[in-house]
């Protein structure tokens, strides 16, 4: 038996979409990119959607907009608190903005903020918090939101691993101002690379346009918040307004993404069946601790962390795992404080990072799928236990 950590998402229908721009022969983004879109706004219940291509992009984007709002939301130097455990593209743009991270220790049973420690760290110097989703399982947003309370603090969600999680009904990802979303191979819904921003604020929406494409006024609305955009597209096409990146997604990654978002609540129904299997094996461990699942996550894969009292060894665990063909990863960046790329940074550490440190050591995780993996989890709780 193979357990891979993920794998493909699509069919004939995908195929068929790529075909269908080829038809077309018009590659750059276009009509399927701005209908996926709309569709996925509609999805997640948010105003506005843009594509563009990484989920890192996303955040890249999601950050910058901040700061060219008529007033500005954040500026160089604001302090920005993040957890210490997620991807290294959430944290790069806040870097490349000259903004100062202060790190905060995660809890080791949600793998989210440690939200005692988040309360302490808040002060008037944050202006914003960036919450980050980890592997599906959404923020506890009603005491975030009671520790930013009346304070001018931006809330902020990377969600690029937690695609169609809740939190007591609505969307993870629409909690924040921004929120940002990855469609690379082994997450949620595939268009092998792409990520989206979702926002309501139509200042920052148009923000992102510009910013997606050149910084530019072309693909702007006649009718927008940023620039006085005249009816003369001679003049209008090489008009530019901020300074703006190329991270547009191709029309087939739009395509692609029609189809999968047909499919993404089955993909997400097959994922939620496989974690209560998960979880009826492995709650009750002697040797493991499992992420709790805080509300309704969508469960992007199975992070086991080896309990103190354990006797247990992570290198042996993993050649074991390897030995039987089952892939395994660190809990995505373990504890990214430790990291020689923070040499370039401003950033604080607030208090020991003793969890993030824990899991960093001791912790590891395995695939979820969006079809049944029963069988593939069975195993894996044989060979643990074996």
């Amino acid at each position: 038996m193979k357990y891979p950590l993920a794998s493909s998402t699509w069919d004939d229908n995908e195929l068929k979409a790529i075909q269908s721009v080829i038809d077309k022969n018009m590659y750059t983004m276009g009509d399927s990119v701005l209908k996926f879109e709309e569709n996925f706004a509609k999805f997640v219940g948010s105003k506005h959607c843009i594509m563009v291509n990484s989920g890192s992009s996303a955040n890249l984007l999601a950050v910058a907009a901040l700061f060219y709002t008529k007033t500005p939301k954040l500026k160089r130097g604001d302090e920005v608190i993040v957890p210490a455990v997620s991807w290294s593209t959430t944290y790069y743009p806040l870097y490349q903005y000259g903004l100062k991270l202060k790190f905060v220790d995660i809890d080791l049973q949600t793998l989210n903020f440690d939200l005692e420690q988040l309360k302490h760290a808040v002060t008037d110097q944050t202006k914003m918090i960036l919450a980050v989703n980890l592997l599906g399982n959404p923020n506890d947003f009603d005491v975030i939101q009671k520790i930013i309370g009346e304070r001018d603090i931006i809330l902020m969600e990377d969600n690029c691993e937690s695609m169609g999680a809740e939190y007591k009904g609505k969307q993870a990802g629409t909690f924040g101002i921004v929120g940002t979303y990855s469609t690379f191979f082994s997450h949620h819904m595939s268009t092998m690379e792409g990520g989206l921003i979702t926002t309501n604020d139509l200042e920052i929406y148009h923000i992102l346009i510009s910013l997606r494409a050149h910084g530019w006024t072309r693909h702007l609305p006649k009718e927008n918040l940023i620039s006085n955009k005249s009816d003369e597209w001679f003049e209008e096409s090489f008009r530019f307004l901020l300074p703006g990146y190329n991270v547009r997604p191709i029309e087939m990654s739009g395509a692609i993404g029609l189809e999968q978002l047909k499919k993404l609540p089955f993909f997400l129904e097959n994922r939620r069946a496989n974690a209560k299997l998960f979880i009826d094996l492995f709650q009750y461990s002697h040797d493991f601790y499992i992420q709790k699942n805080l509300d309704n996550s969508s469960w992007f894969g199975f992070s086991l962390i080896i309990k103190p009292n354990s006797s247990l060894k992570r290198g042996d665990i993993i050649k074991k795992l390897t030995d039987n063909n089952i892939d395994c990863r660190p809990i995505v960046s373990g504890d990214f404080t430790k990291n020689k790329v923070l040499e370039y940074f401003e950033y604080e550490i607030f208090g020991e990072m003793k969890n993030a440190k824990y899991l960093d050591k001791n912790g590891f995780f395995v695939g979820n799928h969006q079809f049944n993996i029963q069988e593939e989890i069975k195993f894996l709780f044989k060979i643990l236990n074996g």
